[in-house]
């Protein structure tokens, strides 16, 4: 029930009435809230918790960097251009560096280490942000690299130590005998810093034993199994998470640009070391997940790389996994 303002039981205090005797005669009233200048924090979150089964997958984010896409795709530099435009992405590229944490409840399992000090200012928040998510470098039991290149293997080091004193180290032994061959790296002069960058971060876990090369298809821990994809590099591998059912592929490098590769799986990169191989091994990849439908993780999709590949009329579409606090 509504009362009057003149009513006995809701008479108006006597700065109320004041104030509405000033209105009434048309008076301006100004109001001036407090204001303060609240500073941008201008800082992402570097992590994200998703659940895979029983295990609980974290993506951890080493930063972005700006790259040249549209010279670095073997397709003319006017079709990437027009890609990415209809994406909303600029040039250059903002192009995400992204690990995985891989907790089965028995084993802490990294995958990839970011680029730490090999790639520019940056990248290299690898380490902060596995500790924002809850976990410390000296927990981490094991780690597999999908391949030797310096975004990924330079997070192994960290003012000239190892940042991971404890961890075992996994790589296939094609990339370990390739990237950590000084014959080899004298023979392709113009790739020579991917060489350097990768003994820097891998010898001092040669010399301490903990570098534990494998050849072929081998599971590393119960529910986590390498799988051959070579093609980005002579040993990059592709990681299948699996448990309860449910199974997320890591990728690594199977694919750098989400608007132009997923429309034409065919179109590689100048980092590929075989052209033709990276992209008929993308294509394989692509048509078997896309038909079981799993989840997939990617270094280099934006942060945090998750979600699902759909066929499509043309080449295939990537479906971001959906937000949940369902953990």
């Amino acid at each position: 029930m509504l009362h009057s303002f003149t009513s006995k039981s809701r008479r108006p205090s006597a700065s109320l009435a004041t104030i509405l005797s000033m209105a009434s005669l048309g008076a301006e009233l100004v109001f001036s809230p407090a204001l303060a200048a609240a500073p941008m924090q201008k800082v992402q979150s570097g992590y994200l918790h998703v659940m895979v089964g029983k295990f609980e997958v974290t993506a951890i984010s080493d930063g972005t960097v700006d790259l040249p896409i549209e010279k670095l795709l073997k397709e003319p530099v006017n079709v990437t251009k027009t890609a990415l435009k209809r994406s909303f992405i600029e040039v250059p590229t903002e192009t995400s560096d992204n690990a995985y944490l891989i907790n089965t409840g028995e084993k802490l399992i990294l995958v990839d280490t970011g680029a730490g000090q090999l790639f520019g200012p940056t990248l290299g928040k690898l380490a902060s942000n596995v500790r924002a998510a809850g976990y410390e470098l000296d927990q981490i039991d094991d780690i597999v690299l999908t391949h030797l290149h310096p975004d990924h293997v330079g997070g192994l080091m960290a003012n000239g130590q190892r940042a991971f004193p404890k961890a075992v180290i996994h790589a296939d032994k094609a990339d370990t005998d390739y990237w950590l061959s000084e014959a080899n790296k004298q023979k392709n002069s113009a790739n020579a810093d991917f060489f350097t960058g990768a003994m820097a971060s891998l010898n001092p876990y040669v010399q301490s034993g903990q570098l534990k090369p494998f050849t072929g298809e081998t599971e590393i821990v119960p529910g986590v199994k390498a799988i051959t994809a070579h093609g980005h590099t002579p040993g990059h591998v592709v990681y299948e998470v699996d448990s309860d059912g449910k199974r997320l592929f890591i990728i690594g490098d199977l694919i750098h640009v989400g608007a132009v590769q997923f429309g034409d799986p065919s179109v590689t990169i100048g980092f590929d070391s075989d052209q033709k191989e990276a992209g008929a091994i993308r294509m394989e990849f692509f048509k078997n997940i896309a038909k079981e439908g799993d989840l997939v993780g990617a270094a280099h999709l934006s942060f945090p790389g998750l979600g699902h590949i759909r066929a499509a009329k043309k080449g295939y579409d990537w479906v971001p996994l959906n937000y949940s606090t369902k953990l």
